[in-house]
């Protein structure tokens, strides 16, 4: 049992330091408001792609990415979404909080914390296939939420938000780095080396910039205030989903790491995206950063549990 519990720290409290150091420095005030959306600004843009491009170039020539496994995780996602459709109308009867509810229970934040999850449990191959998942379930997450959204509240015209939102898909900075490095690796040319060095320069800081972000951007009195809503949304999206995930992939045959990637993409806290996305199309903001902040410190705890009974069950 110490063994497992070891492995389980070993992939999460080197996450947990970080995002504990963001909320001291930010109370120290060595990390201010501006410099830590500069910081958002340069990960998103900069750093991330960075790293997904070094990850794919770089992947060892006889691994071969677990397609079926990214496939089964979309489709998994896409059906947990209609469920919390009609599961919201029972958890709030406030129309404008059901799209919020239904977008903090699905969406993940991969792009940090998946992605450093994987990288501390099964090393670059595991970020290699992580960064594929991620891909594919970026354009799943964004499509999904605008459709709740969408549903739920009526600021913009659909047309609007359908254009928008296809916009900000192609010009998605983690899409374009996954689409090139996709197609440079599959055309045979090589990668120059300064190209990969610099890369992986900008590669280095990004989960650790990233981490602390996190944490500096904290909202602990949405943490206090957490309700009816948030309670439902942290619940699912932190146990119910990926628990249930990661026992479906196991039933279809999914062992080792393509089930503990799965697992790890799923049971990340809530996307920060997702905070954005709801004050743009004008709903409930202060209920997205509640389950954000909610289900950013417990997921630490409920993952940890989670790769214990997996590890505990030969499952990874």
């Amino acid at each position: 049992m110490l063994e497992l519990i070891l492995f389980s720290l070993q992939v999460t409290l080197p996450i947990a330091i970080l995002v504990v150091l963001g909320v001291w420095f930010r109370r120290l005030e060595w990390i201010s408001e501006p410099f830590n959306q500069g910081a958002s600004k340069l990960v998103f843009n900069v750093a991330l792609p960075a790293l997904l491009f070094v990850n794919i170039v770089t992947a060892d020539a006889d691994s071969q990415v677990s397609w079926t496994i990214v496939g089964f995780g979309a489709l998994f996602t896409v059906g947990s979404f209609f469920l919390l459709s009609l599961l919201s109308r029972w958890v709030t009867p406030i129309r404008e909080e059901r799209g919020v509810f239904v977008q903090g229970s699905f969406r993940g934040n991969m792009g940090i914390v998946g992605l450093a999850f994987c990288y501390s449990a099964f090393g670059v191959e595991g970020a290699t296939l992580a960064s594929v998942y991620l891909a594919v379930l970026s354009l799943v997450y964004n499509v999904l939420a605008v459709m709740t959204l969408n549903r739920w509240t009526t600021s913009e015209s659909e047309r609007s938000i359908l254009r928008s939102t296809f916009s900000s898909l192609i010009r998605n900075p983690l899409i374009i780095a996954i689409l090139v490095s996709g197609v440079w690796r599959t055309s045979g040319v090589p990668v120059p080396g300064f190209v990969v060095e610099a890369a992986e320069y900008l590669a280095q800081m990004t989960l650790p910039l990233a981490l602390l972000s996190i944490g500096a951007s904290l909202s602990w009195s949405g943490f206090i205030s957490a309700g009816r809503v948030t309670a439902w949304a942290s619940l699912l999206k932190l146990i119910v989903l990926p628990y249930m995930a990661a026992g479906l992939a196991f039933l279809f045959g999914f062992r080792g790491m393509e089930l503990g990637v799965m697992y790890l993409m799923m049971a990340t806290p809530t996307a920060a995206a997702s905070y954005m996305m709801v004050r743009a199309m004008g709903g409930n903001a202060s209920l997205a950063a509640s389950i954000i902040a909610v289900t950013t410190v417990l997921s630490l705890l409920t993952t940890s549990v989670g790769l214990v009974a997996m590890k505990a069950w030969q499952w990874i």
